[in-house]
């Protein structure tokens, strides 16, 4: 099963009504990976479903999740300098 059947039937299973696409699929995993690579792993679902609350409230995905990238990105501990 891919990552995209399975969000299909898990939306089916919650009665959304929403056609999930590869794109959909995508830019909230780019999302978990942000969170969970600059912020911390716990993150990932905190931050995706903290987005699908802002998405179900009338934020527009694309523009929700690249802000909510952004801002992790920014928490992303700086890396040391090296000589």
């Amino acid at each position: 099963m891919t990552l995209v059947e399975w969000a299909e039937l898990v939306s089916a299973e919650l009665e959304l009504g929403e056609e999930i696409g590869k794109g959909d699929v995508d830019r909230i995993l780019d999302l978990a990976r942000d969170a969970a690579h600059s912020v911390a792993r716990p993150a990932a679902p905190l931050t995706t479903y903290l987005l699908g609350i802002a998405v179900g409230r009338g934020a527009d995905p694309e523009e929700a999740a690249a802000a909510l990238s952004r801002l992790a990105l920014a928490q992303a501990p700086e890396a040391p300098d090296t000589p």
